[in-house]
């Protein structure tokens, strides 16, 4: 065994091994599609790239990664933001979250019990 050859990972064997097995047609085929994937995602890359720095020398707002102290997403949300209603202060207790499964007072019942 020559030190001098690299030794292919265990995924490269098997995609080089499925692709043995098909008809020339489909392995150029799956080739060609894999290299088009590449080169799509390049000029994907590529052009939000130039439209990233058009926008910035244009002045445009960017949408970026937040830096520290921007802020979080519910910030940004504008009219789908929920609504923020001021609760009145009050002490809750354990029967305040059960809903519908809350015993119903009755009209001898006190408030304060």
């Amino acid at each position: 065994m020559s030190a001098s050859l690299p030794q292919a990972s265990a995924k490269s064997e098997m995609f080089e091994v499925v692709l043995r097995f098909l008809p020339d047609w489909v392995q150029f085929t799956v080739l060609a599609l894999i290299v088009l994937a590449l080169v799509a995602s390049w000029a994907v890359k590529i052009t939000r790239k130039i439209a990233y720095r058009r926008a910035v020398r244009t002045g445009r707002p960017v949408h970026a990664a937040a830096q520290y102290g921007q802020g979080r997403g519910a910030d940004f949300l504008g009219q789908y933001a929920p609504q923020q209603t001021p609760a009145p202060p009050r002490q809750e207790s354990g029967a305040d979250f059960l809903g519908a499964y809350a015993p119903q007072r009755r009209e001898g019942d006190s408030a304060s019990a």
